[in-house]
């Protein structure tokens, strides 16, 4: 017996808000001008280096990373939609300045899409498009997105995105559990295995 169409599974309505993501016109990294709200984004990488030639993507097909930004206080409940809060314009110009800190990437070769997202809606996008495209620093080479961990945390191990794209003042003052070579090496399992 076929399952019957429900527009409104949580499924779909993902569906339905990435794929209003994705006919976005691609745009530099970071956007040219500031924007309000929260939603979610992905980011593409049109460059040359080597290890991300089967995944560099030219026409914006195929994100490298993919994430959301939220307004503050949204994870505990305590926030609604506010336009004039800028989470997703930070959190871009954020991931632009962790670009431009990598001794072996250059930021022009970065392009992004976003979509202003009702908050409601933001977690299960983001979960779709993590599922979708599986994008390579979300999964095998992880961290594009993290902070400083403060003063209080120095004992944690530096992600793999900081020992592939070294240049972050506060990752380097993390210990490294692996090489770049075992960073390449697990792409390269990673893309062999179809990801």
């Amino acid at each position: 017996m076929a399952t019957p169409y429900d527009p409104l599974s949580y499924e779909n309505l993902a569906r339905s808000v990435v794929g209003v993501l994705m006919v976005q016109s691609p745009v530099p990294l970071p956007p040219p001008e500031p924007f309000g709200g929260p939603g979610v984004y992905a980011i593409y990488y049109t460059g040359g280096f080597p290890a991300y030639r089967p995944v560099a993507s030219p026409s914006c097909e195929r994100p490298i990373y993919v994430g959301m930004a939220v307004p503050p206080g949204a994870r505990k409940g305590l926030s609604d939609f506010d336009a004039a809060d800028t989470a997703l314009f930070r959190r871009l110009h954020d991931h632009a300045k962790s670009l431009e800190a990598a001794q072996n990437l250059e930021l022009y070769d970065f392009r992004c899409r976003y979509l202003i997202v009702v908050p409601v809606w933001i977690t299960l996008a983001e979960r779709f498009l993590l599922s979708q495209y599986r994008p390579i620093w979300n999964t095998v080479i992880d961290g594009f997105g993290n902070h400083d961990p403060g003063a209080g945390r120095r004992g944690m191990r530096r992600p793999r995105w900081d020992i592939l794209h070294p240049g972050r003042p506060w990752a380097q003052q993390l210990s490294a559990a692996e090489t770049p070579d075992n960073v390449l090496a697990a792409l390269g399992a990673f893309l062999a295995q179809g990801g």
